[in-house]
């Protein structure tokens, strides 16, 4: 397991062409953004080089979900929106060669059945891993907690195992992002041996608060422990709000986690 900087929380005080160099020099092994399309691609492309990182993971656009709506995955009035999102991601990832690529299920739109939501997003969800496969990156689902994210359609680990054997699509895998099952009061390595080998992507933050690792309670060692329980391959990806002090003055985890993981 490598560990990877999320870039649109770490490091900030940068411009996010410049985080990727800052990444690189405070040892992580790549780099993942949620958006980086307000970037050019050859920008992002030639940063990436310029560090020698690669880039672990992106966000499909997702609309207005970061405004609070519902976004364009899982609405069925909102399936042209979806689609020109899906046009947008495949067109900047052949050009910056994402590892994956998250699609994120949203929230459940206003007068839409839930079912409904659910059969718009798998039916979005094989488009997009169909499309993905083309260019041989990973397309990945994530459950987040209804606290932070009110109305969003997917939470649990339960509910992300029902989405993916509704979609049936080999190029198609979990993203689990352990804070947000900490903020729910879920058992995390439990959740972590239930998704066992669906897991795509893993991404943390410590709980209560969101920060890094050694700021709350969450049991990482626990959880590291389930991970390679379950033989998961993949990246670990540092998704934490710094906070006043900085990213570099946060990283004291970083070692011994690269350690633990190695």
């Amino acid at each position: 397991m490598k560990i990877a900087a999320n870039l649109s929380l770490l490091f900030t005080e940068k411009p996010l062409a410049e985080r990727v160099l800052a990444a690189r020099v405070a040892g992580f092994d790549g780099v993942e953004i949620q958006f980086p399309y307000e970037l050019p691609a050859i920008v992002l492309k030639e940063a990436l080089e310029r560090a020698g990182l690669p880039l672990v993971l992106i966000n499909l656009p997702a609309g207005d979900l970061m405004s609070g709506g519902p976004g364009v995955a899982a609405v069925p009035q909102h399936q042209a929106a979806f689609d020109v999102a899906l046009e947008e991601a495949l067109t900047y990832a052949a050009m910056t060669r994402p590892a994956q690529i998250n699609v994120l299920p949203g929230r459940l739109a206003d007068g839409v059945a839930r079912e409904t939501a659910l059969a718009t997003l798998a039916g979005n969800l094989r488009k997009a891993a169909d499309a993905f496969a083309v260019l041989g990156i990973g397309v990945r689902c994530e459950a987040i907690n209804p606290l932070d994210m009110p109305g969003f359609l997917i939470n649990t680990p339960q509910q992300l195992i029902e989405l993916l054997d509704a979609v049936n699509h080999p190029n198609l895998k979990a993203q689990l992002d352990l804070y947000h099952m900490a903020r729910q009061g879920l058992d995390v390595p439990a959740c972590i041996r239930q998704l066992g080998p669906r897991i795509g992507h893993v991404q943390f933050a410590d709980y209560p608060g969101r920060g890094a690792p050694g700021s709350g309670e969450l049991d990482f060692a626990a959880c590291l422990a389930a991970l390679r329980e379950v033989g998961y391959p993949g990246w670990l990806a540092a998704e934490y709000r710094p906070g006043e002090q900085g990213t570099p003055a946060s990283l004291g985890w970083l070692a011994n986690w690269k350690g633990a993981a190695a």
